[in-house]
């Protein structure tokens, strides 16, 4: 068995809370789909989880684990540039909001295609 004593780690308040790091991946997730209503099914698609829980993160009342976090960031520019600013990792921000651009743009030239 492990002592309950000991030394315990200082906590900074650079330190996010539960309820401020749910916060802060329900925003990046409202980017990622801004006034879309399927914001829900297509987190369900991209992390197998269920529907309530999907809406849970939406509305920033609870947070992914690890491991979903992770299943997020690969669909989502939005939560991985949230990620790496919350990491205090800005430069590696730019690489997804550099990703995020392209897509738009290749949005808006199929868009104008379409028009034309």
């Amino acid at each position: 068995m492990f002592s309950k004593k000991g030394s315990s780690f200082p906590i900074s308040r650079d330190m996010f809370t539960d309820a401020e790091f749910a916060q802060v991946i329900a925003s990046a997730l409202k980017v990622e789909f801004g006034s879309t209503r399927n914001g829900a099914k297509m987190i369900m698609q991209w992390t197998g989880v269920s529907q309530r829980t999907a809406k849970n993160w939406l509305s920033g009342t609870n947070s992914p684990s690890g491991a979903h976090l992770i299943l997020l960031a690969r669909e989502s520019n939005a939560v991985l540039k949230a990620m790496m600013l919350m990491a205090e990792r800005p430069e590696m921000s730019l690489g997804a909001s550099l990703l995020s651009l392209r897509r738009q743009l290749a949005e808006t030239i199929v868009a104008l295609d379409h028009m034309i």
